[in-house]
C-alpha cells in the first residue's frame, strides 16, 4: 500500500486508533484526513478528545512520542472542523480538493492564528496554547 486513501474511511480509522497503521501511510494529509473523519462522524467536541488521544497513543507506539504536538493536534483539528462548515464535499478527497491550503499551506494558516512557532515550541508540543493573534472560528 502505498497511500492512505487506497483505505476506506473506517479502515483508516481503526488502522489508526489501534496503532497497526503503518507509520508511511501517516503524513500531513493522513492528519488531516484523521480529523476529517472524526469531526464528521462524531463532533468537533468529540474529535478534539479522541483524536489527541489516539495520536499519543499512536506516536507512543511508534517510538516517536517527540514528534506529537499537541497545540498543532488541536488547531488542526479546529481548522478542519472550520472549513468542513463551509464545504460541500460529502468525502475526503473532494474535501481537500475543496480546501487545498489544508494540505498546502498549513503551517501559513496556523501562522494567521500565532504570533509563535507552534510547530518548534515545547509549550506548545506539550500543552494547547490559545491561539492570540486571530481565534478559530
Amino acid at each position: 500500500m502505498q497511500n492512505h486513501l487506497e483505505l476506506v474511511d473506517n479502515e483508516f480509522e481503526a488502522q489508526f486508533s489501534n496503532c497497526t497503521l503503518d507509520a508511511s501511510l501517516f503524513n500531513h494529509e493522513a492528519h488531516i484526513r484523521l480529523a476529517w473523519i472524526h469531526v464528521t462522524k462524531y463532533g468537533l467536541n468529540k474529535a478534539l478528545i479522541t483524536i489527541d488521544s489516539q495520536l499519543l497513543s499512536y506516536v507512543a507506539s511508534l517510538g516517536v512520542k517527540d514528534k506529537y504536538n499537541k497545540t498543532v493536534t488541536i488547531a488542526a483539528v479546529k481548522a478542519v472542523s472550520h472549513f468542513i462548515s463551509k464545504s460541500k464535499s460529502n468525502n475526503f478527497k473532494d474535501f481537500i480538493t475543496e480546501f487545498p491550503r489544508l494540505k498546502t499551506n498549513f503551517k501559513e494558516l496556523l501562522a494567521q492564528h500565532y504570533s509563535i512557532d507552534i510547530f518548534n515550541s515545547n509549550i506548545a508540543k506539550s500543552s494547547f496554547l490559545e491561539p492570540n493573534l486571530k481565534p478559530f472560528a
